[in-house]
Formats: C-alpha cells, structure tokens, sequence
C-alpha cells in the first residue's frame, strides 16, 4: 500500500501527475499527513489545497503522508522519510472518526504523543481542518498548535514565525505561537477566545485537484472547489452554522481551472455544500460543457434545481442524489429544510426525465423532535418518490440513512442522539416499509455514529481515551472507555442546558452562543 516502504512509494509516485517533488536543502521540511489511507486522502480536496499552497513557498516543502492498516509507519511519500525527520508535522482532520489513527501515527513514528512531552528536538506538530475548527479540545493534548479557520489566511503568518524559530526553544516558538490570529496553542493558552480565520475572497487562491491519480475514490475527475459556507442554515449543519460566510468564485477562475482541468480529464468535478446555489450556475455547468467536459457536481438542492444543470450531470452519470433529510414537512420545517413534499416529488420527476436511472435519497433518522408518525410519513414519501420516478423513466431508487449526530457549532449542539434501542426500532420500520417494495435501505452503523457524537462533543479527557486504545477497531474503542471511567453517554445521549460551558468555548466561529439558542428555540418551540 502506499506509504508502506520507498519502493511501494516510488510506484504511487510513478502514477501521479503534478506531484512536486523539492530538495530539502535550505527550505522548511513539512509532512502533510492525512490521517487514513491514501485511496480516501487523495480525494480530498483539502489536501490538495494545503500541498499547493505550502510548496508554493520557495523556502517550503511539503510532502504527503497516509495511514494504511498494515504499515509499520508512516512515511513521506515524496522522499520515503519518517515522520520525525520534518521539523513540523501538519493533520488535516476533516472527520472525527480520523482522530482513531492519530495517536498510532505519532508513536509508530517514534514522536512522544502529548504535546508536553516533546521538545525542540521533536517535530512541531499541528493540526488544521473542519473537525478541528468545529471542537479542537479532544485532540489538544497531543498538538502543540491547532488552527481554527482557512490555510490561505493562517499560513502568512504561521509559516514565517515557523522558519525563525522551529529549530530554536519549543517553548519559546509556543510563546509565538500563542499570539497569532487563529492560532490555539493549549500549553500557552491564556483563556481568551480564538476566532475562526476566513477568506474573503476565494479568487485570490483557486483551489482544484493538484495532485491527479487513479489510485483514489474519484480518480477520474478533475475536481474544481465552487464555494465555500451555506447560507440555507439548517440546524443540525456544521457548515450552515460554523463556516459563514458563503463565498462563491467568479466564474473567469473557475473556466480558467476547467481548462487547465481538461488537459488531464474529460469530467470536472464541482464541488461545494450547495454548487446549485452559486449565482451563476447554469452558466458555469454550459460553459464547461461548451469546453468539452462533462460535469459532476458534489451536490443537487432538491430546490433550486436547474434543469440545464440536470441534463449536463445526467451526460456523466445514471446515478443522482438528492436529500429529503425528513419524511414530514414539520420535521423539515425544525431541521431548516423549508421545501414541500410537491417540490420533493417534482425535483424526482425531473432528475428522472434529465436521464438518470438511479435516484438515490439521502434521510436522517433520529432528529430532534421526531416521532413514530414522522417515521410513517417517511416510508410514504419515499414510497411516493419511487412511484414518481418510475412514471417519469428512472429505473431504480434507493435509501441511505445517516443518524443525527450532534455537532458542535450548530443549533443543535445541545441536544443528544436520541436511545439507541429506539434508533434500532425506527430503522426496522424504515426496512419493513421499503425493502420489500424492492427499494434498498442503507444505514449508518450505530456504534460508529455514537463514537462520532462523543468526539464531536468531547473535551480534552477523550484524549486520554485515544491515547488508552490499542489499535483502532470499535472494541478497542470500547475498552478504553471502560478503562478511563469516560462517560460516553454523556458526550453522546445526554441533552444539554443551553447555559452548559460548552467544551469548545474557547472557539469564536462567528455565530454567537446567543444566536444559535434564538435559532434552536426558533426550531424547537
């Protein structure tokens, strides 16, 4: 597997293109390391990002790093060096379920795991990303530095402080650390709020695919970032709430990516929480088209909807989603999701009569508020959206459930997953009313959802829990717990009052306390 030894290494390197590959003389050694493998890493449009933008700097260098399940340690891809041989050692942690393999990576790599315990004979390790800017107290004992907001602000000023003084006293680098804007450095952390870093306008750093292989999850398209933050502000949404404002690029940089992008691919991947919502989307899908491409877009609102957006996805692929989220428009209404019933059944009829065969609907199950009537009111909907699909040409629909997860930053940080058994019980339900209509119902694991909620919600004791665990799997998971005497009911189940300290308090997003329980109690009257 990739990043197993130099020679596995070489033959991933030997099927990329726009790898960058630097001396290390003279220049600032960084380890971009994405903490799980490199199929599900290099699809990430994040990385790619950062791994542009750090070798953008001519006194930088930055090499990837993956986790694969039968590697001793992990290692640069680039050059095949560990981990601590980089004097600064970069996560980026877009899912919490992630935070499994950090502690691996760090002591397989032989760099003491708690911050404390390094010096400046250790790398400086950091740690940046969407789960981080959301809750950063979980992993904080094993960082020196988190940062909380966007790489193309932090780094003008990180990386400069970095070259002056990484190789100097630890302690005094933190020091540094500790006053730069979207910086939290916990061993030097005085109390005061850290506020989310963001950039103004996209088009000063265009972002898309910098790193193209086969070897990944959509290695066949060229992947173009559109926007960034949502303006819908559904209550149970990280990047509704967390990630404002919405920032859309014009459409001059985003033709200029698609042609560079048609030199390696015929798709082009838009991506963004809701690409039908930028202004001009009907012209960004047709231009792309007029130059060649075909169009995948990462996300369809089942309002708007543009016609001409459908025909152009449908010439890529049979397979579209859309997002109900819930059976009942009272249901919708809590969650923010202010579309009908009518609208879901036209956006399935026109995904059908656009060409494509395979419809897929994506729904929560455990919502706040929800009852055994909204359950029913589900099955019957989904039921009416096959029926409208098949009139309409499509062929096949299917169901994939995801179970409510409280996230931090939302509305809805407050409230807990509801009883696991009774999450169980409505699930059969869903099953018993759509399988044997023929309609496939896919779900999330349970156990896996409750390991995500307490992350999402954790403090820095679920770092002792991470550090306990031998090995990643769910009963290691489950051990450590048990060991630490960690409530996980609490992080996971329990609802909290809305005067609760919230662990991650220490994080200015940009949304107040005070706003975010005027839009709960708005959603939850």
């Amino acid at each position: 597997m990739p990043g197993t030894k130099p020679s596995d290494n070489r033959s991933t390197l030997s099927r990329e293109t726009g790898t960058i590959i630097k001396d290390w003389g003279g220049r600032l050694p960084v380890a971009l390391v994405y903490p799980n493998s490199y199929y599900l890493g290099m699809s990430n449009l994040g990385v790619h990002a950062i791994y542009r933008l750090l070798n953008g700097y001519a006194d930088v260098l930055c090499e990837r790093a993956f986790w694969e399940k039968d590697q001793r340690a992990p290692l640069g891809l680039e050059s095949g060096r560990p981990l601590a041989d980089y004097p600064l050692v970069a996560f980026s942690l877009t899912y919490e379920l992630d935070y499994f393999n950090v502690a691996h990576m760090l002591r397989a790599s032989g760099i003491p795991l708690h911050s404390a315990e390094r010096d400046g004979s250790h790398p400086l390790v950091i740690a940046g990303g969407a789960a981080v800017t959301a809750n950063p107290m979980p992993l904080s004992p094993f960082f020196d530095c988190l940062c909380i907001g966007e790489a193309e602000v932090i780094l003008p000023t990180l990386l400069p402080a970095l070259a002056d003084g990484v190789r100097g006293s630890r302690k005094d680098l933190l020091k540094v650390l500790a006053r730069l804007p979207g910086l939290y450095v916990p061993q030097e952390h005085a109390g005061q709020r850290v506020a989310r870093q963001w950039l103004a306008n996209l088009d000063d750093f265009p972002v898309a695919s910098g790193v193209l292989t086969r070897d990944t999850e959509l290695g066949n398209l060229y992947l173009i970032e559109v926007q960034r933050g949502c303006a819908w502000g559904c209550s149970f949404c990280l990047v509704s709430n967390a990630f404002r404002p919405v920032r859309y690029r014009s459409l001059d940089v985003l033709f200029a990516l698609a042609e560079k992008g048609l030199q390696y691919r015929t798709r082009i991947g838009l991506v963004g929480p809701a690409v039908t919502d930028h202004p001009r989307v009907e012209e960004l899908v047709s231009g792309i088209r007029h130059r060649g491409a075909h169009v995948s877009v990462s996300s369809l609102r089942i309002r708007p909807l543009p016609e001409t957006v459908l025909s152009a996805v449908a010439q890529g692929t049979r397979t579209v989603a859309l997002a109900p989220e819930a059976g009942s428009e009272r249901l919708r209404r809590v969650l923010g999701k202010v579309f009908t019933e009518d609208e879901i059944l036209e956006a399935v009829g026109k995904t059908a009569a656009s060409g494509f065969r395979h419809l897929k609907l994506y729904f929560m199950l455990g919502l706040p508020t929800e009852t055994d009537q909204d359950i029913e009111e589900a099955v019957a909907l989904v039921l009416k959206c096959r029926n409208q699909f098949d009139r309409a040409g499509g062929s096949r629909l299917s169901l994939t459930v995801s179970l409510f997860v409280p996230k931090a930053g939302t509305p809805f940080q407050w409230i807990g997953m509801a009883p696991a058994d009774l999450l169980q019980v409505r699930l059969s339900r869903l099953r018993q009313g759509l399988e044997p209509r023929g309609i496939r119902v896919r779900a999330e694991s349970l156990a896996w959802s409750e390991v995500q909620a307490v992350l999402s919600r954790g403090d820095a004791r679920l770092a002792g829990v991470l550090a306990r665990m031998e090995g990643t799997s769910l009963a290691a998971w489950r051990r450590a717990i048990r060991d630490t005497g960690t409530d996980a009911h609490f992080y996971a189940y329990d609802h909290w009052s809305t005067s609760t300290h919230l662990p991650w308090a220490i994080v200015d997003s940009g949304m107040s306390v005070e706003r975010l329980r005027s839009q709960l109690e708005t959603a939850l009257p």
